[in-house]
């Protein structure tokens, strides 16, 4: 009999979490230098690079007993990346710099780097050499796939949910195993 917990591996090694990484690190970057101070701008971005990182984290951990409660928190990891690529890009149109289109060169150079690099470091060493328009475009980039990734994350969920059912009806079905033996 198997038991009825899924524990979570190691989020660490899951691109979506490496993702958030990048993006909560090079956040950090662009506000200490583009964003002028005093500005609300500030903590809000922090906080919404903050949050994606962390709800992610809190989503998968809390997954082991309640999937509602990851869906949920995935949701808001969501949400906060899309609040942060708001500020990027109200950032861009309102210093009245270039936003990217989809098939700029730029966009796709940037996106086809973002798929296969993900160590922060390395994202902000990069970036440091770069001005505040190129970093804040890359970050929409970045923003747009780790959106379609928590997406996907979702639905993967979703649909283990709909095979398996919750922790109660895993229970259970485990409570009945044990009686047979």
């Amino acid at each position: 009999m198997n038991g009825f917990l899924k524990i979570a591996g190691d989020y660490t090694d899951w691109n979506v979490y490496k993702k958030a990484v990048v993006i909560s690190d090079v956040t950090e970057l662009f506000i200490s230098r583009a964003i002028e101070k005093p500005s609300r701008t500030i903590d809000q971005m922090r906080q919404a690079a903050r949050s994606c990182k962390q709800n992610i984290v809190e989503g998968m951990g809390d997954k082991t007993i309640s999937s509602e409660m990851c869906i949920k928190l995935l949701g808001v990891a969501r949400a906060s990346a899309r609040e942060l690529r708001e500020d990027y890009g109200d950032f861009l149109r309102q210093k009245e710099l270039e936003i990217w289109e989809i098939n700029d060169p730029r966009t796709v150079a940037t996106r086809k780097y973002c798929i296969t690099h993900d160590d922060p470091k390395d994202f902000v060493t990069k970036c440091k050499e770069r001005s505040d328009e190129t970093v804040a475009n890359i970050m929409l980039t970045q923003l747009k796939q780790i959106d379609t990734m928590l997406a996907k994350v979702l639905q993967r969920i979703e649909k283990e949910f709909l095979e398996e059912g919750g922790i109660k009806e895993t229970m259970s079905r485990a409570r009945r195993e044990a009686r047979k033996l």
